[in-house]
């Protein structure tokens, strides 16, 4: 089972590399560690097991956030209409997007962050997304809002960065041209 301890924190070599394609079908290590991060954010989420292991709840986890630079991201939420979204994704990447930007007026953080970034991070609004399954099957999945938001933090770590390097440093408050509000 992972833990807190598992995750890498900033600073670490990992957060700021882009990761390799994973070879598909994934090998039998990949596949038990997409798995296990699936597992991780479940159990994150589970007051129970979250206080029993100390554990800090999270919608998302990328393969470098454990130190493995690999193109794989586990997602598990509901979003505020009720839908979960609950996903193991083996060479996700954005195929397309929007003009319209979105910001979480809360902001964002992250596991791999131990402490708390002030700012609106601008995302894009709606994005389509393609990848590989648990299953091996090829998904093509259409997002938008807080979804297409947590997706795209996963797949930014992928690619070496991190939340806050959107932000604006000037102004961290200032909202985001073209950007609408998510509560």
């Amino acid at each position: 089972m992972l833990t807190m301890k598992d995750i890498v924190r900033e600073g670490h070599p990992a957060l700021r590399e882009v990761s390799e394609e994973v070879n598909l079908p994934a090998s039998e290590q990949e596949h038990k560690l997409l798995e296990d991060m699936l597992e991780f954010l479940k159990n994150s989420q589970d007051e129970k097991i979250c206080d029993k292991y100390n554990l800090r709840p999270g919608v998302g986890l990328a393969a470098p956030q454990l130190g493995l630079n690999k193109r794989m991201i586990a997602i598990h939420f509901q979003d505020l209409k009720g839908k979960w979204y609950t996903h193991g994704l083996f060479n996700p990447r954005i195929v397309s997007h929007s003009v319209e930007k979105a910001y979480l007026t809360s902001g964002e953080g992250c596991l791999s962050v131990d402490r708390n970034v002030e700012g609106y991070v601008p995302r894009y609004a709606r994005i389509t997304l393609k990848a590989t399954d648990l299953e091996g099957n090829e998904l093509k999945l259409r997002l938008r809002d807080y979804a297409a938001i947590v997706f795209q933090h996963e797949i930014d770590h992928l690619n070496g960065i991190m939340f806050y390097d959107h932000i604006n440093k000037d102004n961290p408050y200032a909202i985001p041209e073209n950007a609408k509000p998510i509560e």
